[in-house]
Order: structure tokens, then sequence, then C-alpha cells
């Protein structure tokens, strides 16, 4: 190794003795001074490209990795994403369908709230009608009876002014102690029996 190294000093500095000349050499020569400068670069490039070859292929190297292993990162993290995107979606369209089942839940609990609710108004409508009718009969039958109550003060107290203008006193007195006359023998009947 160290003897190539020596060889590319060699190399590199090579061209500036070879090619060191007083400068009106250099400018006699015309066209020579030209093929130096090239032979300078050529050897000097050639020199860079010995010395530089391994570490600059190292550094690609290095560099070809890091870049495949931020791909294969990069591809794992777009994997992860894309699953992850599925199991959104997946749960978007799981949400959805629960939406679409509650719905169905909520109209045929809506209907049968509304079916029940119409039956208990019937029932209660029914009752309402029952206490009603009984209500009805019971004014009615409290209605009759205060007609027949008054119908029988009405009847009495005619009775009494048409008896009164066609019975006499003295047939008044006889009248009442015949009524005396029936109501003791009826008291003596019941006191021995």
């Amino acid at each position: 190794m160290t003897d190539r190294k020596t060889a590319v000093a060699v190399l590199l500095l090579a061209p500036l003795f070879l090619f060191m000349a007083p400068e009106e050499g250099a400018e006699a020569a015309g066209g020579s001074g030209l093929l130096g400068k090239f032979i300078n670069f050529v050897l000097l490039f050639g020199g860079l490209v010995m010395v530089l070859r391994k570490p600059l292929r190292e550094f690609l190297r290095k560099r070809t990795e890091a870049v495949r292993a931020l791909m294969k990162d990069a591809q794992t993290a777009r994997l992860e994403a894309e699953a992850k995107l599925n199991e959104a979606r997946r749960k978007i369209a799981d949400l959805e369908v629960e939406v679409i089942r509650m719905k169905k839940d909520a109209e045929a609990g809506g209907l049968k709230d509304k079916e029940r609710i119409r039956a208990l108004a019937a029932k209660e409508e029914s009752r309402i009608r029952s206490f009603a009718e009984q209500e009805i009969d019971l004014q009615l039958k409290a209605g009759i009876r205060e007609l027949k109550e008054y119908t029988a003060e009405l009847a009495a107290s005619l009775a009494e002014a048409r008896i009164k203008d066609k019975i006499t006193a003295g047939e008044q007195s006889a009248l009442i102690d015949r009524s005396i006359n029936q109501l003791a023998e009826l008291h003596e009947k019941s006191s021995s029996g």
C-alpha cells in the first residue's frame, strides 16, 4: 500500500519537475507549454483518481446503502400508510353500515312506539268514552229522579189544592178519623203478631 502511495506522489510531483523551465524557454518552445499543461492535467487527474478511488468508492457505496435504506424505510412507511388507509376505509364502511342499521332500528323502534302510543290512545279514548257514558247515565238518572220528585211534589200540590177545594171541613175530619183508626188497627196487629 505504501508503494502505491509513493508511486502516486511521484506521479503527481513528476510533472512539476519535468516541465519546470525558465519562462523564456517556455515562450520559445511555443506549443510545448500547452503540451506540458495537458500532461500535467492528465497526471494530476490520474493521481487524484488513484488516490481518491477507494475513499470515493467507499463513500458512494455507503451513500448507495443509505439511499437504499431510505427507500426501504419509505416503502415500509408507504405500506404501513396504505394498511392504515385501508383500515380507516374499512372502519368508515363499517360505520356507514352501523349508521344504516341504527337508522333502521330507530325507524322500527319509532314505528313500534307509534303503534304503542296509538294503542294507548285508543285505550284511553275508550276509557274516557266509558267514563263519559257513565257520567251521562248518572246525570240522566239524577235528572229523571229530580224530574220525578218535582212531578210528585207538583202532583201532591195539585192534589192538595183540589182536595182542599172539594173536601169540606166535616169530610176532612171524618177522613182523618178513619185514617187514625186504620193506623191504630195496623199497630195492634203488628204488636200482637
